[in-house]
């Protein structure tokens, strides 16, 4: 209900928000049938609930001729009010709703395993801590694998790492980092290079290397680096996900090459040496579909992203 003015008589009514949205259908229609159509409800209802409106007014708001509806002076002053009366109320309802969503529902993002190990957890934690209400649904794979699920709406939001090889004009992305790669080894096993504190894309020819999936973001880098070095990388165990790259690392088959983050979090039983300038690094973005607004709960989280 709304506490409207009486445009015709001056005294003060109760008018009900389906009234208003049945006049308004009508006055851009300019027909009964089709604004019942459009609001969806029989046309001899909506009727009534004009005549209804009309008569707590005390004021005729359109002119009935056969084929021809038009506006009273009445009408022409009520028009306006409705539509801004409307629009405000859904815009009390948007904002509730939004608040909502921060108690309870979703969040769907995705990343590659390798931001999975290394930057979410800490993110995660700190958005768990003050949503605690908000479920997260976590989808780990490569940055093609993630661009073609936000582009089907499977997800709301993801991290990727740019360059893609091919544009997604439907995606916004926008950068977090630049983040450092170095070369994890075991302890017991001889360090690539000529044992300097960093070591070149160069000194890994001849080194056997613990190599991850085909389609995994790190492993396009790392072979084209090699090659661009002039030398074709050779794999010792490939095939793996981040947690079994460094298992295998670990365990003494070879070296790998990986983020700075996740060497720091995983570090234990590896020996960790930077690149030597200028290095590898990769961008990490976090992108979601142009043409559809992520939920109130996944601009949350969007928010903490950046400012980390």
């Amino acid at each position: 209900m709304v506490w409207l003015v009486s445009i015709g008589s001056g005294y003060c009514a109760w008018v009900q928000f389906q009234q208003l949205q049945y006049f308004v259908a009508v006055a851009e229609t300019r027909h009964f049938t089709r604004a019942a159509e459009l609001v969806h409800v029989a046309q001899p209802s909506l009727s009534q609930q004009i005549r209804a409106l009309e008569r707590e007014l005390g004021a005729d708001l359109f002119l009935r001729a056969r084929g021809n509806i038009t506006l009273t002076d009445a009408g022409e002053a009520l028009l306006p009010l409705a539509r801004r009366i409307l629009a405000d109320a859904d815009t009390a309802r948007h904002q509730v709703q939004e608040l909502v969503q921060l108690r309870r529902g979703r969040v769907r993002l995705g990343a590659t395993p390798s931001l999975c190990t290394g930057l979410l957890p800490d993110v995660l934690r700190a958005f768990h801590d003050r949503y605690p209400g908000i479920q997260l649904l976590i989808e780990e794979g490569g940055s093609h694998d993630l661009v073609r699920q936000l582009a089907r709406g499977a997800l709301d939001l993801a991290l990727i790492v740019l360059p893609l090889p091919t544009p997604a004009p439907a995606l916004t992305t926008v950068e977090l980092l630049c983040e450092d790669l170095v070369v994890v080894s075991s302890p017991e096993a001889a360090a690539p290079g000529r044992g300097g504190r960093a070591v070149s894309i160069a000194d890994l020819e001849g080194a056997r290397l613990v190599m991850f999936r085909h389609g995994y973001d790190l492993r396009e880098l790392t072979v084209a680096a090699c090659r661009s070095a002039g030398f074709e990388p050779e794999f010792a165990v490939e095939g793996g996900e981040m947690d079994a790259v460094l298992g295998f690392v670990r365990a003494g088959l070879g070296v790998a090459v990986v983020p700075r983050m996740v060497a720091t979090r995983s570090g234990q039983g590896l020996r960790v040496t930077p690149l030597a300038p200028p290095g590898l690094n990769r961008t990490i973005a976090l992108a979601h579909r142009s043409d559809v607004a992520p939920p109130r709960a996944a601009r949350e989280l969007q928010r903490m992203l950046l400012e980390r």
